[in-house]
């Protein structure tokens, strides 16, 4: 277990900070995820409006960069104005999202891909080992690794299992 997971299990099992019961700070798959790495995208239908620079991916969709997966029912890519690069990844439908052991669920997830920002809302379940953590909004930053989960966020944790 880590000086950080330790910190966190502390805080949430002593209450000793009240705040924190809207906001937790957590690390998301233990790297730094290079978000330079090519973005592939699979599933069943692909519709494409040149008009207002989007496609819609829908079906089975699975996005993959580097180790990170993220799986929906839709997905909808907003290309940049100069339509030479993907702008955000918009997903809804059942969204997880996976960067190593961690797993995240949500109802929508916003993935700015300049940023390396994921926005994941509704209903949002973060999985790390035996440990959980609920909330309405998780913000992953995967340049460094780090997430902040938001909306009467509740955790379970396994002393000695992190």
């Amino acid at each position: 277990m880590t000086l950080k997971h330790l910190a966190l299990a502390a805080v949430l099992a002593f209450g000793t900070f009240p705040a924190l019961a809207q906001q937790a700070k957590v690390a998301f798959g233990e790297l730094n995820q290079d978000t330079t790495l090519p973005v592939e995208v699979t599933a069943d239908r692909l519709a494409v409006n040149n008009a207002d620079g989007t496609a819609v991916f829908s079906g089975n969709v699975l996005v993959t960069q580097g180790e990170m997966k993220l799986s929906a029912a839709e997905v909808l890519v907003k290309y940049a104005p100069d339509q030479k690069a993907i702008d955000q990844l918009v997903a809804t439908g059942g969204v997880t999202i996976t960067n190593l052991g961690d797993a995240a669920e949500a109802q929508e997830a916003v993935y700015t891909i300049d940023t390396g920002v994921i926005v994941l809302t509704g209903n949002v379940l973060l999985a790390q080992g035996p440990s959980a953590m609920t909330g309405q909004k998780l913000t992953i930053n995967l340049k460094d690794g780090t997430g902040i989960m938001e909306g009467r966020v509740t955790t379970t944790f396994v002393p000695g299992g992190n």
